[in-house]
């Protein structure tokens, strides 16, 4: 069985820009495989689960092909499943709307825009 360094396979599969983002990200506890911190050098193998902070999301990856050299968008996509949940709806917000050439609004308007906007 194969397997490769997970920093390595995180800038492989295109998960991080570079290699060193990768190893960055593990040495602040933002990746974990199988459940368990790692570190740049822990070993990943087709069927572990990757769980990799990237920015401001939380990747849940399963590794299903091992490479160890960086190969174009296509072919990196098909070495691992995105298990990573959806994220929550946004509350839809209401757009305040005028007439248009209504002009300026009154004081009762704008203390009714404020109160939708929900500032006080």
């Amino acid at each position: 069985m194969e397997s490769t360094r997970v920093d390595r396979w995180l800038w492989a599969v295109r998960l991080t820009k570079t290699r060193p983002d990768a190893a960055a990200a593990c040495r602040g506890g933002h990746v974990r495989v199988n459940d368990r911190p790692a570190k740049p050098a822990t070993t990943v193998s087709p069927g572990d689960e990757v769980r990799a902070r990237v920015g401001d999301r939380t990747r849940t990856v399963e590794v299903v092909r091992v490479i160890h050299k960086r190969v174009g968008a296509a072919d990196a996509a098909t070495c691992f499943i995105d298990r990573t949940p959806a994220p929550p709806p946004e509350a839809v917000v209401p757009v305040a709307r005028r007439e248009r050439g209504a002009g300026r609004p009154t004081k009762r308007d704008r203390r009714a825009l404020d109160r939708l906007r929900g500032q006080f």
